[in-house]
C-alpha cells in the first residue's frame, strides 16, 4: 500500500472525485487530469446509508491494476462498513475512510482498517459533531470532514463545518498527532484557500475538477492561486 505524503513544504494535496466523472470512461476522466492531481478519490455508496449506490471493490481493483502508482482514498458512504472492508483492501484502497455515524464499533473497526493494510480514516457527517471522534484520533490517518450532506455530486459547501477543521488542528497540534484532515463537498477555486488557511490538508474536488471541460487546465488554476497565495510551496 502506498505510504502517507508528506505535506511539508508542499502544499495541500488534490484529490478528484471519480463521482463527477463520466461512468463510461472513467480512464479517460482520468487521463484527462493530466497528472496534476494526487490522489483519486472513490466514493462508494450502498443506497442505504446514503440515498445514491455507486461504485464497488471491481473499479477500485480495476484502478489499482491500470494505475498502480496512483493513491486511491476511498471513501465508504455504507450501513455496515464491517462487511465492506475487507473486499476493498483486496482491492487495492489505500485510505479506508469509514462514516462514525455508520457504526457501533468505531474502534475495532478502525483497527481492523489498519490490520488489512489500509491507513485508517474516519468520517464526519455536516450535523455530527466533531468531540465524537476525539478518543480515535490517536488511531487514525486521516479525519474526512464532510462539507455537503453525502450522497451526491455538485452540492453548495456548508460553512459551519469550517470550525470542525480548527479544532481538529488544535487537538493535532496539542496531542502531537500527524492525521490528515481532509474536506470534501462543494469545494473549489472561489473557497479553496480558506480551507486550507484554516488546516485543511487534502481537498477532495467533483464537479470542480472533473465537472470541467479542461480538468488540467483547473488543477493548474488552482495550484497557480494556492501558491500565489503562499499556501502551495510545490
Amino acid at each position: 500500500m502506498a505510504g502517507k505524503i508528506s505535506l511539508k513544504n508542499k502544499g495541500p494535496i488534490i484529490a478528484p472525485s471519480l463521482l463527477s466523472a463520466d461512468p463510461l470512461a472513467v480512464s479517460e476522466s482520468i487521463k484527462s487530469l493530466g497528472g496534476l492531481h494526487d490522489w483519486i478519490h472513490v466514493d462508494v455508496m450502498d443506497g442505504h446509508f446514503v440515498p445514491n449506490i455507486s461504485y464497488g471493490p471491481a473499479l477500485v481493483s480495476a484502478l489499482k491494476k491500470h494505475y498502480p502508482a496512483e493513491v486511491l482514498d476511498v471513501h465508504l458512504m455504507v450501513d455496515s462498513p464491517e462487511n465492506f472492508i475487507e473486499p476493498f483492501a483486496e482491492a487495492g484502497a489505500d485510505y479506508l475512510t469509514v462514516h462514525v455515524e455508520s457504526t457501533r464499533h468505531l474502534h475495532r473497526l478502525l483497527c481492523r482498517i489498519k490490520e488489512l493494510g489500509c491507513k485508517p480514516g474516519v468520517t464526519l457527517n455536516p450535523a455530527t459533531p466533531v468531540e465524537i471522534i476525539r478518543p480515535v484520533l490517536h488511531l487514525v490517518d486521516m479525519v474526512l470532514v464532510m462539507s455537503v450532506n453525502p450522497g451526491f455530486g455538485g452540492q453548495s459547501f456548508i460553512p459551519e463545518v469550517m470550525q470542525k477543521i480548527i479544532s481538529l488542528c488544535r487537538w493535532r497540534i496539542v496531542s502531537d498527532l500527524d492525521f490528515l484532515i481532509e474536506i470534501d463537498g462543494g469545494i473549489g477555486i472561489d473557497n479553496m484557500q480558506e480551507v486550507v488557511r484554516s488546516g485543511c490538508d487534502v481537498l477532495v474536488m467533483g464537479s470542480a475538477i472533473l465537472g470541467k471541460a479542461e480538468p488540467a487546465e483547473e488543477i493548474m488554476k488552482m495550484r497557480k492561486i494556492l501558491k500565489e497565495e503562499g499556501l502551495d510551496e510545490r
